[in-house]
């Protein structure tokens, strides 16, 4: 339930629009999910050899503190704290507003409590910073007050923040599975199939295929390859299908770790990966992919230019009218709040778990007394997280770490290799299925998107390189400093 829940947010019911618009294929839209899928799939039984050698609270962060270092552990850390964790806890928060707005029309961006400053676009080369707003407002007011309730909520034991999971990520699944049920009985639309299957599928799919990309914010409009476009694709499906090693950060509070995180790691991700492409499935069948941004209707506007990218709900608001796009608002609602506390719960563990290595501030260490939750750590993450949806940064600045995300997935893979080198003895009670041609082949997949990302999306790429190079001089600074605590705590 972790594993799912964590990973099932809002992407699966939006990306596809902007993916579509991208690859301009009906199959290689199905085909960007299927790389993402296989992707993900692979990573996870790879980090269930992990996860099953050190089911210690921390996860990530430990595998690549003892695979290749503490520095590494610790660029982790403190790119998940700054940006990954928080960004995305205050981005879900935010499109949990966003779509209570659809049942409170109160609730909106616009609706302004405290409105601080316009920050102006700021242009460094391809990319543009700032161009936001800063205060308070009732659709972040909603994100932060939810942030603020699940961080409570889950000072009060595992236990507690599990049952939430639970019940939320079983009410989503039932969405998506919905989706594709309803959409398979009743979504089926005779343009949609005639144009985007009977002998179109294949179109623009070819190996020597060309696709349109723009290099940065406003840069230049370059032609690239099918192999490219697929990987300038991943920004949103992996997007989508991240967070699933979320449950590694628990593995000190989980029973039988060695035996229930590779399978959770391999059931979860292998169920929500096949609920994507079934639901991608069912947007082909229900909407044209071509579109025009200005249609009166909504299988004039297609899958390319849903209304706010909104494609789940357009297909549901096709099939049952405005009852249908209602019911796409609530299944979205419960998918944010289960992803967030999902998010909430396991991120917390991760911080904990740096400050026991004297890198994070000391505090942060301590459990609670009673319920022996990372309460110190819950309370630190939970206000860096409202900070970041006051700031209205958060969609920025998660848009910027993908890359990042995608590098230190790549490290914890080479960490695999060099574990089973330095340490050939240690107890594995799981082992990577298709090691190490599997792990191998992720790893090329992973680098060859990356070095793709820098060249044509440098907007999303070199930020978040900018953010994680930046926590170099600050582990050596904190590091300096806890060695220097030590040195003095010794008689």
């Amino acid at each position: 339930m972790l594993v799912m829940g964590s990973m099932i947010g809002s992407g699966i019911f939006i990306v596809s629009a902007e993916i579509a618009r991208e690859v301009d294929s009906p199959a290689l839209l199905i085909g960007a999910w299927a790389v993402a899928g296989f992707m993900t799939i692979v990573a996870a039984l790879s980090y269930g050899e992990l996860a099953a050698m050190m089911p210690r609270a921390g996860g990530q962060y430990v595998y690549l503190r003892e695979s290749l270092g503490p520095l590494w552990g610790f660029l982790y850390g403190w790119t998940l704290f700054l940006v990954i964790q928080t960004g995305t806890i205050a981005a879900v928060g935010v499109a949990f507003g966003k779509f209570l707005g659809v049942f409170f029309p109160a609730v909106s961006s616009s609706h302004w409590i405290l409105h601080i400053w316009k920050v102006p676009p700021i242009h460094v080369g391809p990319m543009v910073l700032g161009n936001m707003d800063v205060g308070i407002n009732t659709q972040n007011l909603v994100a932060i007050l939810l942030v603020v309730f699940l961080s409570v909520v889950n000072i009060f034991g595992l236990k507690t923040g599990a049952l939430i999971q639970n019940v939320f990520t079983a009410a989503k699944v039932s969405a998506l599975l919905g989706l594709a049920l309803f959409g398979l009985a009743l979504g089926r639309n005779a343009q949609a199939l005639a144009t985007n299957f009977s002998g179109h599928f294949w179109r623009n799919a070819g190996l020597d295929a060309q696709h349109a990309v723009q290099v940065g914010v406003g840069g230049p409009i370059v032609m690239v390859g099918t192999l490219t476009i697929l990987a300038v694709a991943q920004v949103g499906s992996l997007f989508s299908a991240d967070a699933w090693n979320n449950v590694t950060f628990t593995a000190g509070e989980v029973k039988n770790p060695s035996r229930n995180l590779p399978l959770s790691l391999a059931l979860g991700t292998g169920v929500v990966i096949a609920l994507y492409i079934a639901c991608n499935f069912i947007y082909l069948m229900s909407l044209p992919l071509d579109g025009a941004p200005g249609a009166a209707t909504i299988l004039g506007r297609g899958i390319k230019y849903a209304a706010e990218d909104r494609v789940a709900t357009a297909v549901m608001t096709d099939m049952f009218g405005a009852v249908g796009g209602l019911l796409m608002a609530a299944a979205i609602l419960i998918s944010s709040f289960g992803c967030n506390n999902g998010l909430i719960l396991s991120g917390a563990r991760v911080y904990y778990a740096m400050a026991k290595d004297g890198l994070f501030f000391r505090s942060v260490a301590k459990l609670h007394p009673t319920y022996k939750t990372p309460a110190v750590s819950l309370m630190v993450q939970m206000v860096w997280a409202c900070l970041l949806c006051v700031s209205g940064s958060y969609g920025q600045l998660l848009d910027y770490i993908i890359f990042a995300v995608l590098v230190f997935y790549i490290l914890t893979i080479v960490g695999l290799f060099v574990l089973r080198r330095t340490h050939p003895d240690a107890p594995r009670p799981y082992r990577a299925v298709g090691y190490p041609v599997l792990p191998a082949i992720y790893i090329v997949m992973a680098l060859f998107i990356d070095v793709v990302l820098l060249r044509y999306k440098p907007q999303f790429t070199w930020p978040g390189l900018i953010v994680v190079l930046l926590g170099i001089p600050v582990y050596y600074a904190w590091s300096r400093s806890a060695g220097a605590k030590r040195a003095s705590a010794q008689p």
